[in-house]
Order: C-alpha cells, then sequence, then structure tokens
C-alpha cells in the first residue's frame, strides 16, 4: 500500500511472520525521463527484498513507459510485475491511471496489446470492476482474455466506491466463470472468520490479496494457516523494529511521527478499548509524547485477535 508497504515495513514483517508467498510493493509512476526514481528503487533492490518473493507493481497508462520499467525490472532478476488498475485516488484517477484506465477501454486494449507483444515477462493485473457500476465489468473482463495475464486480482468494487460499501460478489463470480485467466480474490479479508465466510462461497479460489487487513493485524495470514494468534508481545516487538528502522531512514521527528501514525490508523483496532490511546497517539506532536502513549497503551490494554479493522 502506497506509503506504507515499503521495504522496511516488508522486511520486518517477513522476519517476525513467514507468512506471505509473495509481497506486493507500492506502485511504481514512471516518468518519461526516467523509469525508478531513488526510493523505487531502494525499494525493488534485491538486497532490500532478501529471502521475500516480491512483486513490483507499476501505476501507468503509458505502455511505453511500462514496458521500460519491466524492462528495468527484469534487470534486477524480477520474473513478475504487476499492473495497478485499482487506485480510486482521485489524483490517480483525473490522469487516466489506475481504476481511471477502466474508463478508456479502446485505450486499455492498446495497451495490452503492445505491452504483450513486446516483452516476455509474467504481467499480473490488479483492477476494480469499472468506474461507475458493475455492468461496466463484462466489457472490461473480455479486454483482460484477450491477453496471457498471469493472475487478474479483482477488488470487486467500482472506482467510486472506495472502499465503502460490500464487495460486490456477484461480479467477482462473473470473474471466476468467465475469465480465461487465473483469478485472485482481493477486498476486506480482514479476519479468520472473514476468510473462512469467502472460502465457503468461492472454494475454487486457490489466492487471495490481503492488505488493510495485514497492516491491522501483520499475524492474520498466521492465524488464517493456524501456525500462531497475534499476541501483545509480538506486536510490541514488530512495532518497536519499524520504529527503529524507520528512525534510521526518516530526517527529522516529523517524519517519523507522520509513518508510525500511519501504522497505527490499522494496528490500533487490534486493542480493547483503544480510543483514547488512538487520540494521545494521533494528537502527539512530538516523540516522547508519542512513545508514552504506545507505552499506555501496550501496558493497560490487551490484544483482541478477532478485532475486525473499519475505517
Amino acid at each position: 500500500m502506497e506509503g506504507i508497504s515499503g521495504q522496511i515495513y516488508r522486511k520486518a514483517h517477513y522476519d517476525f511472520f513467514h507468512s506471505m508467498d509473495k509481497y506486493f510493493t507500492p506502485f511504481i509512476t514512471p516518468h518519461e525521463k526516467r523509469s525508478l526514481n531513488k526510493k523505487e528503487r531502494e525499494d525493488i533492490l534485491p538486497e532490500n527484498n532478501r529471502g521475500q518473493k516480491t512483486v513490483p507493481q507499476v501505476l501507468t497508462n503509458r505502455a511505453e513507459d511500462m514496458i521500460r520499467v519491466v524492462t528495468e525490472l527484469q534487470k534486477y532478476g524480477y520474473e513478475e510485475v504487476n499492473l495497478n488498475l485499482g487506485c480510486p485516488s482521485g489524483t490517480v484517477v483525473s490522469k487516466g491511471r489506475g481504476s481511471g484506465f477502466l474508463g478508456r477501454k479502446e485505450e486499455l486494449n492498446r495497451f495490452f496489446e503492445e505491452v504483450f507483444s513486446t516483452v516476455e515477462c509474467r504481467i499480473s493485473v490488479k483492477t476494480r470492476i469499472g468506474m461507475e457500476s458493475s455492468e461496466e465489468f463484462p466489457e472490461i473482463l473480455e479486454i483482460f482474455n484477450r491477453y496471457p495475464i498471469s493472475e487478474l486480482i479483482v477488488h470487486p468494487r467500482v472506482r467510486r466506491d472506495q472502499y465503502k460499501n460490500m464487495p460486490n460478489l456477484d461480479a467477482f463470480r462473473y470473474a471466476v466463470d468467465n475469465s480465461v485467466n487465473p483469478v485472485v480474490y482481493n477486498g476486506d479479508l480482514f479476519t479468520v472468520a472473514d476468510y473462512e465466510r469467502f472460502v465457503n462461497a468461492f472454494p475454487e479460489i486457490t489466492s487471495v490479496m490481503i492488505g488493510r487487513g495485514i497492516l491491522a493485524n501483520p499475524c492474520l495470514v498466521d492465524m488464517i494457516e493456524k501456525r500462531g494468534m497475534l499476541t501483545k508481545e509480538t506486536l510490541r516487538k514488530f512495532h518497536d523494529r519499524l520504529y527503529n528502522d524507520y528512525a534510521g531512514e526518516l530526517f527529522g521527528e516529523r517524519n517519523l511521527l507522520f509513518k508510525m501514525k500511519e501504522l497505527w490508523v490499522y494496528m490500533v483496532q487490534m486493542f480493547t478499548d483503544y480510543e483514547r490511546y488512538w487520540k494521545k497517539i494521533r494528537k502527539a506532536d512530538h516523540l516522547a509524547d508519542y512513545k508514552a502513549a504506545v507505552e499506555r497503551l501496550f501496558a493497560e490494554q490487551d490484544i483482541d485477535a478477532h478485532a475486525r479493522w473499519h475505517l
């Protein structure tokens, strides 16, 4: 996820939980004069992803940019690159990228035609089911079906939904029944119970992508696979590792506070009676105040490993 799941977070998660089959990077946005900026290059360097299977994600609507980035990533040993057609951000959509590209179907088809005829690399796609209505999805899926997409990761919401409303499982069923490419599910998997309900409804699906659910409960996949439960001790060690690693990379108190508060938007809801502690964390202007609020939260509240994250 943009701004959060960079290489520092992924390395810490891998070291503590070892649970993910793949990690996807925050998206790379290519520019005409360069493929990767310094931050993006650091994020995908093999030495910063050792032991993990990492898939770079690209945000673009220009075939020439996609081809250039894929070619460069292949030099680092990457065998799969993901195209983001899911981001609902207004600034992204206004440029015809992310889910905004779904509203330009002829351009999307030409994009895929040029990319797949040029590069020899596994290209997976993360998509929503349309801009305004799920009725757009059959035509979008028909375009996807023309190309050998290695995985079609479907978040069954339209762009207008952002992250509100319920995922449209009827649209996802349409993808399962009509896609010629392997289908992966993404959307609102926050607890073991959420995962089990999904598996019962779609037993034929063997892969899911989890985003916000992992940021809230980094132990979620271990819990799904019955390899362990989230404990306060482990979460505290995980937090401290992230804090120290970010402190070594970021300049200034303000930047470190901002980064840690981004994480607490998700993690804080795994605690009982967290509201007043979250208010203290959110309002902390200095690291001393932040540390005091976090210390009290861990000392005074318990983990609810079955809590369901919500906006």
